[in-house]
């Protein structure tokens, strides 16, 4: 293929259609009215021999070929942008900018607070605005749409339109009230089940089932909870000086047992780890500052 052929524009043109799904506000961000636009979609199908993008009630569907060419595209825009763009290297020391990220309560607990140590160390002039993720699919779609730049936390929402990077694994511990565990440090099947059990539900106790239910059923067990809060924090100062017992990320247990006064101990059955996820669009990789704080995070990660 001859490159002097081939417009370029038309790459950024499918960027743009891969990420708004949607023709005319495609248009919108790369300058073109919708005929044009409609136009452009036209060209990109003879380029590539495919539909590439097929029309819906909600919008334009990739084609398993337009999803195949969607890293491709993006990183080759994002090497010609570092190029062409001035004064491409990013010095963090001097940088003035802010994020803004969307974390579940996990995220603002265990991840925020040595990441914000290592901006102020390493980049003082960034200002960073964290806010919470109460529905998965909502920050989803906001980072889809640039409202925030990265998202952290557990069991996010896949999408297409957004590259996931695993930080880390977490596990599930027990905790229970460190004056009843002096009786017995261990707990047993039955001990588990038999407990009344205090849950974490950031929707309030909305009723479904989450990990640990779905997987006592799998045994043929149930338990009973006798009470569900709606931030994670309460949950060890709920249990202790009770007969409670918890299931929790071992991270956060560690970090609150001996203030709150509890005792920490192994789920009596197997349980799946579960990842602690970085999402951001590929916007990121046109974006030296947002591909520094990204390293960041990652770096930061590795250390927990």
């Amino acid at each position: 293929m001859n490159l002097a052929s081939i417009d370029l524009n038309l790459l950024v043109a499918f960027e743009a259609l891969m990420e708004e799904r949607n023709v005319t506000r495609a248009g919108e961000r790369v300058g073109l009215a919708q005929p044009s636009m409609s136009s452009t979609l036209t060209r990109l199908r003879v380029l590539f021999g495919d539909d590439l993008f097929v029309r819906t009630a909600s919008g334009m569907r990739p084609t398993a070929r337009a999803l195949a060419l969607v890293q491709p595209i993006s990183d080759a825009l994002g090497q010609i942008r570092g190029v062409l763009e001035p004064g491409s290297a990013f010095d963090p020391a001097s940088a003035q900018r802010r994020l803004v990220i969307g974390v579940t309560d996990y995220g603002d607990l265990v991840v925020v607070p040595p990441l914000v140590a290592a901006l102020r160390r390493e980049a003082p002039g960034i200002d960073l605005v964290v806010r919470p993720i109460i529905d998965a699919a909502t920050s989803v779609a906001s980072l889809e749409h640039g409202d925030v730049d990265a998202l952290i936390g557990g069991y996010l929402p896949a999408s297409t339109r957004i590259t996931r990077c695993m930080l880390f694994e977490e596990n599930f511990v027990c905790i229970r009230d460190a004056r009843h565990a002096k009786r017995k440090a261990r707990l047993s099947r039955d001990d588990y089940t038999r407990l009344p059990h205090a849950l974490f539900s950031s929707a309030g106790g909305d009723g479904h089932p989450g990990a640990i239910d779905t997987m006592l059923a799998r045994h043929g067990r149930k338990r009973r909870t006798a009470i569900t809060l709606a931030h994670v924090v309460a949950v060890p100062f709920a249990v202790a000086g009770t007969d409670l017992v918890a299931t929790m990320a071992e991270r956060i247990a560690r970090r609150f047992a001996a203030t709150a006064g509890v005792s920490i101990a192994p789920v009596p059955y197997d349980v799946e780890a579960f990842t602690i996820d970085l999402l951001h669009t590929r916007r990121a990789v046109a974006d030296p500052a947002l591909r520094w704080f990204i390293e960041l995070v990652n770096r930061t990660c590795k250390k927990l």
